[in-house]
């Protein structure tokens, strides 16, 4: 394992994370071919299988676990070098990590969390993972429950509402609801269809995302939070508020971090921009009309 370049081993850690080649396809650039390659070489120079491959991507296998656990000490340790070399040259780079709609609003309002007058960027990962930040993955994160770790630092914003969604003035005689794949069904909200609608499914996508698009067009319905669906002027609810869906909502970093002038910044304006939408994720605003 000499001289292993640390790229190949970056590149261990986005397979890892996003479990196939796809996703580290493109969030590295590279294409999914060499980064199966890298992944061969990097299995032939440890001398150690590292993932279990399958149609449905890859999965660590212990060996493989073992090593992405040091690799995030290590990881760690080269962003607080990166950190600082940034700072250094005034061109820092703040991580955030949200959940699809979370994302979507921030980049709706982006102007009201980052302007050309700040002197940090904005990285923005979009996923329905638990935003980790123990190995300075993230920077800032959105958390659906109360943080019990120690070293994290929170601010409560209020509570998500979640109801099920569909074309307005759609026909409502047949059933027929729209999901994530259950592989990809994190969240409760994600899996309600299929343990509420089974049977009833008439088609399943990879991203949320994609619900919304499909709910528009009139394929089905689809559960979407409140401050998704209440917002569109094509949509209606379809029914009430499913209750046992509702949740609070967390802005957590970390706090050796949280005194950061940048950091606070972005935590400031985050609180500020999601406060200023408690009614319509508690689903009490009043819906918008349709021109």
């Amino acid at each position: 394992m000499k001289n292993m370049d640390w790229d190949i081993y970056r590149c261990f850690m986005t397979v890892a994370r996003g479990g196939g080649l796809t996703g580290a396809a493109q969030a590295t650039g590279l294409s999914a071919a060499t980064i199966g390659r890298r992944m061969l070489e990097l299995e032939e120079r440890t001398g150690r299988t590292l993932f279990v491959r399958s149609q449905t991507g890859y999965t660590l296998t212990s060996d493989g676990r073992v090593l992405f656990e040091q690799l995030r000490e290590m990881e760690a340790a080269a962003r607080k070098v990166e950190n600082w070399q940034e700072q250094g040259d005034g061109a820092v780079t703040i991580r955030v990590a949200a959940g699809t709609w979370v994302s979507w609003l921030v980049a709706e309002n982006f102007p009201a969390i980052c302007t050309e007058r700040d002197s940090f960027n904005i990285a923005l990962s979009t996923g329905e993972a638990r935003a980790s930040l123990a190995y300075r993955e993230s920077d800032i994160g959105i958390r659906a429950f109360e943080p019990e770790e120690a070293y994290l630092a929170s601010r409560l914003i209020g509570e998500v509402a979640y109801a099920a969604y569909r074309q307005k003035n759609a026909p409502g005689a047949v059933e027929r609801w729209l999901a994530v794949g259950e592989e990809e069904a994190r969240s409760a909200y994600l899996r309600w269809p299929h343990e509420q609608a089974t049977g009833r499914i008439v088609a399943t996508v990879t991203r949320p995302r994609s619900l919304l698009d499909l709910a528009r067009a009139g394929a089905g319905t689809a559960v979407l939070p409140c401050f998704v669906g209440d917002l569109d002027p094509l949509l209606q609810r379809a029914g009430e508020e499913i209750a046992s869906l509702r949740h609070r909502q967390w802005i957590v970093m970390n706090n050796e971090d949280r005194h950061r002038r940048d950091i606070r910044t972005v935590v400031d304006r985050m609180t500020r921009l999601l406060r200023s939408h408690t009614d319509l994720f508690a689903g009490k605003r009043p819906r918008r009309n349709a021109a």
